[in-house]
């Protein structure tokens, strides 16, 4: 009796549900929502309007992530193998409807649909349908990968890849590709094959540049985080945003000046600032301290995720944990990064705490990816 329970045991084994990792998630949400508050309450208040507003939208679409987050978590991972096609092809008509009459256009790009006050952005489904079919693709090869196995999910990434750039997406699509290189890595394409593709990706970029593919106010946008200390007024205009945030994140000095108070986030001097520059309200009433109280949530998120990927048990679940992970650090290092003027101004939102209700489902989505990862029963 003693020796068949204890098989069974070896047999089976739980990984166990990372409630860590969903508690984590959750409490950074809820601070993005009170973040995002603090920083339209002013504004709208001014407009008299209702300076809930914000808040409310933001907490239903909390609610409705988590309760997304909840559902998937308790499927077993290897059912999701099941509708990677039908996710993927899905995700390439929605991107092309999204470019025709049927999308709406705002800040010069079309990438959302509009269903009365509520916008969806396919592409940021797009990321999480591509890291699907990629570990499937990967897992129905038990042997390894051909070069005729990586030409083939090179082009399956390329499609949505090349549609979301076309929006323009910029900022996605570069996040789509580091996604990509690292879900091949994970499965064993030989690093030098790696090092050629970036390579290749660097001389397209150029090229893209040379023949006018990129336009130019969009060569000015990726790269006038490396001039700003130009005099030009063209490249002054793209690096007004990263100065302002610098000089909000600067204000707030060591604890910051207060939970709704500071100049720059009342008159609304940081443009967008509820949206992909939410960190910087944050740095100003928060200081130093809550600015890093945040990252490191931020960090602990990522680091569950990673965790999951090399505790998962099979090359399914480590390819989705580690495409899920990269997806979500990479986020976070572009956003905080282009806010600090490291990185490019390109529109990524910051993961849980910027407004917005596909950024939240669709975060929430991918942590219930890796929950459902780390909470089946796997074959020792």
């Amino acid at each position: 009796m003693t020796l068949t329970r204890t098989q069974s045991i070896g047999t089976r084994r739980v990984a166990g549900y990372d409630y860590l990792l969903a508690g984590l998630t959750l409490g950074v949400a809820v601070f993005g929502a009170l973040m995002v508050y603090s920083a339209t309450r002013s504004a709208l208040i001014a407009a008299h309007l209702d300076q809930h507003y914000y808040l409310k939208r933001q907490g239903l679409f909390v609610m409705l992530g988590a309760a997304v987050m909840l559902v998937v978590s308790r499927i077993d991972y290897r059912r999701f193998e099941q509708i990677a096609t039908p996710a993927y092809i899905l995700s390439i008509l929605s991107l092309l409807a999204v470019k025709s009459p049927l999308g709406s256009t705002a800040l010069g790009s079309q990438r959302w649909f509009s269903f009365g006050p509520i916008q969806v952005q396919p592409s940021e489904f797009t990321v999480l349908a591509m890291i699907l079919a990629i570990a499937t693709y990967c897992e129905r090869r038990p042997d390894g990968l051909s070069m005729r196995d990586v030409r083939r999910l090179l082009l399956m990434a390329g499609v949505p890849i090349g549609l979301v750039f076309l929006q323009p997406d910029l900022g996605t699509a570069i996040i789509m590709v580091i996604v990509l290189l690292v879900m091949l890595a994970i499965a064993g394409v030989p690093p030098r094959f790696l090092v050629l593709l970036g390579v290749l990706g660097a001389g397209l970029a150029v090229l893209a540049v040379i023949l006018g593919v990129l336009q130019h106010y969009q060569v000015l946008r990726l790269t006038s985080f490396l001039q700003q200390g130009s005099t030009n007024p063209a490249v002054q205009q793209y690096l007004y945003q990263v100065q302002q945030a610098k000089a909000a994140i600067g204000s707030g000095g060591m604890f910051g000046l207060g939970l709704f108070h500071g100049v720059e986030t009342n008159l609304g001097y940081v443009p967008e600032q509820h949206t992909d520059f939410i960190f910087t309200a944050v740095g100003e009433q928060l200081g130093f301290i809550g600015a890093l109280g945040l990252l490191v949530a931020l960090g602990a998120i990522a680091s569950r995720m990673l965790r999951a990927s090399i505790m998962a048990k099979d090359h399914l679940g480590r390819l989705l944990a580690v495409g899920v992970f990269t997806f979500f650090a990479f986020s976070c290092f572009q956003n905080v990064g282009m806010i600090m003027g490291l990185m490019p101004v390109t529109g990524i939102p910051l993961p849980f705490m910027s407004y917005g209700g596909s950024a939240a489902v669709c975060f929430f989505l991918a942590v219930g990816v890796v929950l459902s990862v780390t909470n089946r029963k796997v074959p020792v």
